[in-house]
């Protein structure tokens, strides 16, 4: 029986965000908190502002937040406090990577937040997100601020004139990172620079090169599994083989449908290094990029066998993974863990993509970047359904992850229905 090792070194990592409104905050706090969370971290996302509108009502108007009104001052105050014990007491029952998404706007706030963490021993490293384009902070305040309940059912144009003044408020104080107020990573203009200041440790080095690539544009993200091959077919798990009369036809109306959704785009299309995603692929009117990191997953010894043929000849293998499918490595060969390790590089890259991205690969390939895109935890994506000749358009956003699936058959009326029996 083959298990992944999960040992590691401790990680006890707060994050705290520094910025002003509408400078996509949560949005990183978000992208941050998905990222790790699908790595394996324990990870959790205290936001003050929820914490706010829990306790003190959501539509408060924008005077509230006037640095000169000393009980809307007190009243936040207290309810950034109640949200940072939450987390140092969550940290200290468990959590590996938490995130303090507020404002943080002056020194003498950091210097407490920063104190109150180290005091139970946690390391603190800011994010601090800095955006002077007017563009930007306009779309980004009609985009996702109008949509908070602070704003339910106000008119939009008066929702954006308070929630502008609320900025103002916020700006008179607001003082920027210093070096001397330790480490940080400072992203300026949705990323077109990063400074990194102090950055030390396996965990934060890896953070900065994820905050390096991330964008809040939207862009559609479609995965579908290869068409049905001649191993699945068969009921046979790995190998290499090409398409069953079922995958091509599924590779030809892949094709045609590909060209009216993806007409006008510059989308780009990745495949595997296998030779049923390639040949999916071969009525795409566009280039495609091979990732040898989207293969599917290795089964080892038991490549090329069936299911029924595992578990009459290696039962212990069989009944292992059937009690743990997430960490059960076939023999000399992969666990989803392992899958997630070496999509690494593939996610960092959709991050940074901004053009749609068409993905065909294989069914626990494709399960662990659905994870990752839909905020599942890994050890669900294992057991996410993921069928045969289906296309699964993915619109991220920084709240949410709107979901389409488009079948495209064979259909089970038809005659040439698949049949979907690879790694059940």
């Amino acid at each position: 029986m083959h298990k992944v090792s999960s040992s590691r070194r401790a990680v006890r990592l707060v994050l705290v965000m520094v910025g002003l409104p509408a400078r996509g905050k949560t949005h990183i706090a978000r992208r941050v908190s998905r990222y790790l969370s699908w790595l394996g971290y324990s990870t959790r996302v205290f936001n003050v502002g929820n914490y706010r509108r829990e306790k003190l009502g959501s539509q408060q108007p924008h005077a509230f937040f006037d640095p000169d009104n000393v009980e809307g001052r007190t009243q936040r105050a207290e309810v950034a406090r109640v949200a940072l014990d939450d987390l140092v007491q969550w940290m200290e029952s468990g959590g590996e990577v938490g995130i303090y998404d507020a404002t943080n706007t002056t020194k003498a706030r950091r210097r407490a937040v920063s104190e109150r963490c180290r005091a139970a021993g946690l390391e603190v490293v800011f994010i601090e997100s800095l955006c002077e384009d007017e563009q930007v902070i306009a779309s980004n305040i009609r985009q996702t601020k109008l949509h908070m309940p602070d704003y339910a059912g106000m008119d939009p144009d008066a929702a954006v004139a308070d929630f502008s003044a609320r900025i103002e408020h916020y700006a008179r104080i607001y003082e920027p990172l210093e070096e001397s107020e330790g480490s940080y990573v400072k992203l300026v203009d949705v990323g077109k620079e990063l400074v990194a200041h102090t950055i030390q440790g396996y965990l934060p080095s890896r953070l900065v090169y994820f905050l390096m690539n991330i964008h809040p544009l939207p862009r559609p993200i479609y995965l579908t599994r290869h068409g049905e091959s001649e191993f699945n077919a068969e009921g046979r798990i790995g190998g290499d083989s090409g398409l069953s009369s079922r995958g091509r036809l599924f590779s030809e109306r892949l094709g045609t449908w590909a060209a009216e959704r993806l007409d006008g785009s510059d989308a780009v299309v990745w495949t595997s290094t296998l030779r049923r995603t390639i040949e999916t692929v071969r009525g795409f009117d566009r280039p495609h990029a091979e990732w040898r990191a989207l293969d599917e997953i290795s089964a080892g010894d038991c490549d090329g066998m069936t299911y029924d043929e595992i578990r009459d000849r290696m039962p212990l293998e069989f009944e292992a993974r059937r009690r743990d499918k997430f960490d059960y490595r076939y023999p000399r060969g992969e666990s989803y863990r392992d899958v997630i390790r070496r999509l690494e590089p593939v996610i960092v890259e959709l991050e940074r993509e901004r053009a749609p991205v068409f993905i065909v690969a294989h069914q626990a390939v494709l399960r662990a970047l659905y994870a990752y895109l839909m905020d599942k935890s890994p050890k669900e994506a294992a057991h996410l359904p993921m069928p045969l000749h289906t296309v699964i358009e993915l619109v991220p956003s920084t709240y949410a992850c709107t979901e389409t699936r488009y079948e495209l058959g064979p259909t089970t009326e038809d005659p040439l229905a698949p049949r979907d029996s690879l790694h059940p």
